[in-house]
């Protein structure tokens, strides 16, 4: 059974760069989200205070369609809307455990980058051509402090990638300033990344 109402709204679309931070908070959780379309949808009703006008625009579908998921009268939703429960259920999942881990990670721990990306570098005094690179290093806390900060108020890919581009370059490029003074890497693409708090 479908509904033409799942239909109303794009999926919406993450970087790489985001959904390697949803990945790394999903990571920590220490109980499995809610996996059916049904449970799912209960859930996030219990997030929205019971409004199914609230959910139903969260989503983008029609309230009668949340009402026929809490319902269990429509079980397997099209892709879009199954991403968007999969993608809302984990944001709103486990939020104190999420919060100590990006706490940690943003005072003391750090996280941990692994990225595959086309690198551009500018340095005083002589140039590197940019080239593709497989880079796993430590961010410091401050560098995590400023990515997750951006984060929360709603940055864009493009606005993360300069930050995220300096905290290799500080770690991985310069060892924490003990060379290649004046280097500075740049994203030029980014073809993989994961986190890890």
């Amino acid at each position: 059974m479908s509904d033409h109402d799942e239909q109303q709204q794009p999926a919406p679309h993450r970087g790489k760069v985001l959904e390697a931070l949803a990945r790394a908070e999903r990571q920590v959780f220490t109980r499995p989200a809610p996996k059916s379309a049904k449970a799912q949808v209960k859930f996030l009703l219990t997030r929205a205070k019971g409004s199914t006008k609230a959910l139903a625009e969260r989503l983008g579908v029609s309230r009668r369609t949340v009402e026929r998921y809490r319902a269990g009268t429509l079980t397997t939703p099209q892709k879009r809307l199954q991403d968007a429960l999969v993608e809302e259920t984990e944001s709103e999942w486990q939020p104190q455990v999420r919060a100590q881990a990006r706490a940690a990670a943003a005072t003391s721990r750090g996280m941990m980058v692994d990225v595959t990306a086309y690198f551009g570098f500018t340095c005083t005094g002589s140039s590197d051509d940019g080239r593709q690179r497989q880079i796993t290093t430590d961010i410091s806390p401050t560098y995590v402090k400023q990515i997750l900060e951006l984060q929360e108020t709603g940055a864009t890919e493009e606005d993360l990638h300069p930050i995220v581009a300096e905290a290799i370059t500080e770690s991985y490029f310069t060892e924490l300033g003990t060379r290649a003074d004046g280097l500075r890497a740049d994203f030029t693409q980014v073809l993989k990344i994961d986190f890890r708090f």
